[in-house]
């Protein structure tokens, strides 16, 4: 399992990912789930991934080969990121059909999810959540982000935070709060935690961007300031006992 965030805000987009996976209690081990596919000047694309990691390594190097080979179609000549995440799409289908019921690996679940988000010249940032039936759909205007993998825990906080106005900064922090709120009920997403922002209309490589070890001084710090903020409020909610006094 793995947990990433993309959020689309008015200054640009926020992107964060766990690293780990888990083929079972003996398996478990890290890899990078964010990709960058920048032209500068021309655009700048990240993609994180979700589910089973045969398929979406797969995609990502068939995404480079045909960059590289400068293919009929390929992520330099996209007129639109929707493009783009069709084309993910129908990459990820065509992996999937490798072990599709009947042939090779039959029963065996190939799914990946996308997060894809960016900006090419001439046209807004946009971002998009991929499925793995191939279709996707972009963020609303309420609650302008996407999530995947274990999404349940860190939503939340996501929810009462995170508007289409929402400065950078503060959307990065509640990134990495949900991050920590899903590490702490799922072991199966961990650390290393990629964090980065792309701001609108620069179509430079993003300025910004951490990796955080699980130890890291600063996201300790976030976790233990969370943890005592959280408890702060909770012991200030109004006291039932009045409630019972009511109905007496």
């Amino acid at each position: 399992m793995t947990y990433c965030i993309g959020i689309r805000l008015k200054e640009g987009l926020v992107f964060c990912s766990d690293s780990r996976t888990n083929a079972g209690p003996d398996r478990v081990s890290t890899y990078g789930k964010l990709h960058r596919f920048s032209l500068p000047g021309e655009r700048q694309l990240m993609l994180m991934t979700a589910g089973n990691l045969a398929t979406s390594q797969a995609v990502v190097a068939q995404i480079e080969r045909d960059l590289r080979e400068d293919a009929s179609f390929n992520v330099a000549k996209a007129q639109y990121v929707s493009d783009i995440a069709d084309y993910i799409g129908k990459l990820g289908l065509n992996e999937q059909k490798k072990y599709a019921s009947g042939g090779p690996g039959a029963g065996f679940n190939a799914e990946a999810t996308y997060i894809l988000g960016g900006q090419i010249k001439g046209q807004p940032t946009e971002l998009y959540l991929v499925y793995p039936e191939g279709n996707h759909i972009t963020v609303s205007e309420q609650y302008p982000f996407l999530q995947i993998g274990e999404t349940k825990y860190g939503k939340p906080i996501l929810d009462r935070i995170i508007r289409p106005d929402t400065d950078h900064e503060t959307a990065m922090r509640c990134a990495l709060v949900s991050m920590d709120s899903t590490m702490r009920s799922n072991a199966t997403v961990g650390p290393p935690i990629e964090l980065l922002y792309y701001a609108a209309d620069t179509l430079a490589d993003p300025a910004e961007y951490c990796r955080f070890e699980e130890n890291d001084e600063y996201l300790v710090s976030l976790r233990r300031a969370w943890d005592d903020n959280i408890r702060r409020a909770f012991n200030d909610l109004p006291s039932l006992q009045a409630v019972f006094d009511r109905d007496l």
